[in-house]
C-alpha cells in the first residue's frame, strides 16, 4: 500500500534529534510521564508536525482556487468526503473552472474542516479556535484570493488598455502628422490656385450664408430682446478700470447669459471676452495665459481653419498680392534676390512669388531667404523653422529653381544686425514685416534703452534694403486698459461680422478660428499687462511717424497693385469688403473700419531706382 502523506510527516518526525529546549521558557511545561515502551511525541515535536500537517492541507485548500482548477477538476462521482485526495484529480485547467457550481464547492469547504478537525487533535484542549472561527478563515481566504485574481486582472487589463491606447494615439499623430504634411505641401506649391478655387467657390455661396445667418440672428436678438451686448461689454471694463469688481461681475452675469460660441457675430464676440474679463477681475490673467499658451489644435485643425479664412476674407492674400508685386517690380533686370523675412510664420506668402521668379524670362534668379524667428516664436501650431526651410527648398526645386538657400536665425530682433545676414552687394535685398512688428515692445524695459522697435527700424536702415515691405494691424494699443478695450471690441466686432458674413455658423472651423486662433490673442489682450501681453499694435500713422523718425522713407504706391488688388477683391470676394489708398498706404477694411495697411520704404538716402 502507498505510503500516505501523514505516514511521511510522521516517520521524519520519529527520525528527528532529541527535542531543543523549550523557546518559551516561562510557559508551564508538562511532565514528561510516558513509560519507556510508549511512543509519546513532546510537545514542542508535536507543534512542527502539525504545523507541516496543516500547511500542507491549507495548501490545496486555501490557495487561489484559478491555480488549482487551472491544474486539477472535480471528479463529480467522488463525494464520499474523505479529503481532497479523493474528489480532486489531475484535470483540465481551463477557465470553466471559475464558474464553481454550489455542491462542489461545498465539498471544497467540508475538506479544510476535516482538516482543521484532524489537526485540532493534536491542539491543546484550551484551546479557543472554533469550528466557526474556521469557517471564517476559509472564507476569508477565499474572498482574499478571489480579490487579488480580480485585481491582477484589472491591473493586466488596465495595462492592456493603456498599451492599446497608447498605440492607436501614436497611430493618429502620425496620420494626422502626414495629413499635416500634405495639406502643407500643397498650399506651398499651390497656394494661389487652390485659393482662387476656395474664393470662387465662396463668392458664390457667401450671398445665402449671408442670409441664413442674419437671419437666424434676427430670431436670436428677438428672442434674447435685443440686448446691446457690446454696451455691457464696455459698461464691465469700465467697472474694472474703476476697480469697482463688484459691478463688473454683476455685469458680467448679464453678457454670459446673452453669450453664445455657435450664435451670431455679437454674442460669439462677448463668448470670447467674457473669458478674459472673468479672468481679470479675478486677477489671474497672466496664469491662465500659460496654460492656454500649451493648448493649440492639431496641424490639421490648424491649417483647416487658416484655408477657410483666406477663403473667406481677402486680408491675406490682398496682402500677398502686394508683397509679391512689389519684389517682382524690384528684381527688373536683376538675377540675385535676398528676402530677410521677420516672423516666417509658414511661408505660404512666398510661394506665389517663387512661381513667379521660376517663369521668368531668362535663366532662373538665384534665391536667397534669412528667415528671422523669435527663440520663443508666437502661437503658431506645428511652427517648426527648420521644415518650413525644408519645404521652401522642395517648393523651389519642383517649380524650376535651380539655386536656393535658406538660413534661420533665432534670436531677438533688436539683436540683429547687418553682420548676421551676409548680403550681396549686388543682388537684390528685399526685407519683409508681415504684421510681425506688433509683437515688440514700443518701449524698453530698461530707462537708458532705446525702444526695441525704433532699434529694429534702425537695423533695416542700415541694412539699405531695396525695399522694405511693411503690413501693419490698424489698431491702436492705447495708453491705457479702457482705451485698448475700446479699440479691441470695434477692431474684432469687425471680424466676427465678417466671418458671420461669409461662414456657415455650423462650421467647425469657423469655431477653432474664432475660439482658439483669435480668441486666444483676445484672452490676452484684456487679462494681461506689462510683459505678459503678446500684441501691441499701433495705427499705420503711428507707424508712418515712427519709421520717418528713424531715418525711412516711403515709397510710391504703385496704381498696377492698387487697379490688381481691387480686381481681384472685386472678382472673388464679398462686396462689403474695401480697398483705398491714402497717401502712399493700401488699405484693407471691413464695412467702413480700416483693419490692415500696407506700404514700402527704403533709407532716407536711398535712390528712388
Amino acid at each position: 500500500m502507498a505510503t500516505t502523506a501523514d505516514e511521511v510527516f510522521v516517520k521524519d518526525l520519529m527520525e528527528q534529534p532529541p527535542a531543543s529546549p523549550p523557546v518559551f521558557n516561562d510557559l508551564p511545561q508538562k511532565p514528561n510521564g510516558s513509560s519507556e515502551g510508549q511512543h509519546h511525541v513532546p510537545n514542542d515535536m508535536m507543534l512542527p508536525y502539525i504545523s507541516r500537517i496543516c500547511s500542507w492541507r491549507m495548501m490545496m485548500v486555501q490557495q487561489p482556487f484559478v491555480q488549482i482548477l487551472r491544474s486539477l477538476s472535480f471528479d463529480a462521482n467522488a463525494d464520499n468526503g474523505e479529503g481532497p485526495k479523493y474528489f480532486l484529480h489531475e484535470g483540465h485547467g481551463d477557465e470553466s473552472a471559475l464558474n464553481l457550481p454550489l455542491s462542489k464547492g461545498t465539498h471544497v469547504v467540508g475538506a479544510s474542516l476535516e482538516c482543521m478537525e484532524e489537526a485540532n487533535m493534536f491542539l491543546p484542549k484550551d484551546n479557543n479556535f472554533t469550528r466557526d472561527e474556521q469557517v471564517n478563515q476559509i472564507r476569508e481566504s477565499n474572498i482574499i484570493g478571489s480579490r487579488v485574481k480580480k485585481r491582477y486582472n484589472r491591473d493586466h487589463l488596465l495595462e492592456d488598455e493603456v498599451r492599446s491606447t497608447s498605440k492607436a494615439m501614436m497611430l493618429i499623430r502620425e496620420s494626422e502628422e502626414k495629413c499635416g504634411n500634405q495639406m502643407l505641401d500643397e498650399m506651398m506649391l499651390h497656394a494661389y490656385e487652390t485659393c482662387i478655387k476656395g474664393m470662387e467657390r465662396v463668392t458664390i455661396d457667401s450671398t445665402d450664408v449671408e442670409k441664413k445667418n442674419r437671419k437666424s440672428g434676427r430670431i436670436k436678438a428677438a428672442r434674447d430682446n435685443v440686448v446691446d451686448i457690446c454696451r455691457l461689454l464696455t459698461s464691465c471694463a469700465q467697472a474694472l478700470a474703476a476697480d469697482d469688481h463688484m459691478t463688473a461681475r454683476e455685469l458680467l452675469m448679464q453678457i454670459k447669459q446673452h453669450a453664445s460660441a455657435t450664435g451670431d457675430a455679437t454674442q460669439r464676440l462677448a463668448h470670447c471676452f467674457t473669458k478674459g474679463l472673468e479672468a481679470r477681475i479675478g486677477g489671474i490673467g497672466s496664469q491662465i495665459w500659460q496654460l492656454l499658451k500649451l493648448e493649440h489644435p492639431s496641424v490639421v485643425e490648424f491649417l483647416k481653419a487658416y484655408k477657410l479664412y483666406t477663403k473667406a476674407c481677402c486680408f491675406l492674400n490682398v496682402t500677398f498680392i502686394f508683397s509679391t508685386m512689389t519684389i517682382m517690380q524690384a528684381m527688373v533686370g536683376k538675377s540675385r534676390l535676398h528676402i530677410v523675412d521677420y516672423g516666417m510664420r509658414y511661408g505660404f506668402q512666398w510661394a506665389g512669388l517663387l512661381r513667379l521668379l521660376a517663369s521668368k524670362e531668362g535663366s532662373p534668379p538665384e534665391v536667397k531667404f534669412t528667415a528671422i524667428t523669435r527663440p520663443k516664436p508666437a502661437y503658431y501650431p506645428g511652427e517648426q523653422i527648420e521644415k518650413i526651410g525644408c519645404r521652401l527648398m522642395k517648393c523651389a526645386h519642383q517649380l524650376g529653381l535651380p539655386s536656393f538657400k535658406f538660413h534661420a536665425i533665432m534670436r531677438n530682433w533688436e539683436d540683429i544686425s547687418i553682420m548676421d545676414l551676409h548680403i550681396d552687394v549686388d543682388g537684390v535685398l528685399v526685407v519683409s514685416d508681415l504684421f510681425s512688428f506688433n509683437i515688440l515692445m514700443e518701449e524698453s524695459i530698461f530707462f537708458d534703452s532705446p525702444s526695441p522697435r525704433d532699434t529694429v527700424l534702425n537695423n533695416i536702415k542700415k541694412m539699405r534694403p531695396d525695399v522694405f515691405i511693411q503690413s501693419v494691424m490698424n489698431r491702436s494699443y492705447g495708453s491705457c486698459f479702457l482705451s485698448r478695450f475700446r479699440e479691441m471690441l470695434f477692431h474684432y466686432m469687425a471680424l466676427f461680422d465678417m466671418l458671420d458674413s461669409t461662414i456657415p455658423r455650423e462650421s467647425k472651423s469657423r469655431l477653432v478660428l474664432e475660439q482658439v486662433l483669435l480668441g486666444h490673442y483676445m484672452f490676452n489682450d484684456i487679462s494681461c499687462e506689462g510683459m505678459d501681453l503678446v500684441e501691441r499694435p499701433e495705427k499705420y500713422r503711428q507707424w508712418q511717424t515712427r519709421n520717418q523718425r528713424v531715418g525711412l522713407r516711403q515709397l510710391p504706391l504703385k496704381s498696377s497693385i492698387v487697379k490688381v488688388v481691387k480686381d481681384e477683391v472685386t472678382k472673388h470676394y464679398h462686396k462689403d469688403f474695401m480697398i483705398y489708398q491714402d497717401g502712399q498706404w493700401l488699405l484693407q477694411g471691413w464695412m467702413g473700419r480700416v483693419i490692415s495697411a500696407h506700404t514700402a520704404w527704403v533709407a532716407e538716402d536711398t535712390s528712388s531706382g
